[in-house]
């Protein structure tokens, strides 16, 4: 990777972004809790949810990535409260697509992803990026299952 090819990727936006993750105390009393890891680099995410009525009302996340996991987790930190499996599962596979398929910029409220779209040409970061939402849906869904448990 070229040293202008890093700048581009490590843009001034990503590196505030993941300077400024929110939500990064871990829950006491989670309904569920789900750590990702990433194989190809090491990058690992715990995440923690609340759920209640069927949306996310409590999330706590411990983040341990590059400078672009982090990133995409302080958008998705920024935004999920009050979000739902649908919306969450719907983000994942938007930025997913965004990533390998030219897909387009993830609605709203998880639009702040587009930060991320530089990282297309470099599928060793997607799995990084990746994580929190991965983890998130499968978190809400964990919580859902055990709550009808």
């Amino acid at each position: 990777m070229a040293d202008s090819d890093l700048i581009k990727l490590y843009s001034g936006r990503i590196l505030e972004l993941a300077a400024e993750i929110p939500h990064t105390a871990r829950l006491d009393v989670p309904h569920a809790t789900v750590r990702k890891r990433s194989p190809l680099c090491g990058s690992t995410v715990t995440v923690d949810v609340a759920v209640d009525g069927g949306r996310v009302t409590a999330f706590g996340q411990d983040v341990k990535a590059c400078a672009l996991g982090q990133a995409a987790a302080s958008v998705v930190g920024a935004s999920i409260v009050g979000r739902t499996r649908a919306e969450v599962e719907q983000a994942r596979d938007e930025l997913k697509a965004m990533l390998t398929s030219e897909g387009a910029v993830p609605t709203a409220p998880f639009q702040g992803l587009e930060v991320l779209m530089p990282a297309r040409d470099y599928k060793n970061r997607h799995a990084s990026i990746m994580l929190t939402l991965d983890a998130t849906a499968e978190a809400i869904a964990a919580a859902e299952e055990n709550a009808t448990a």
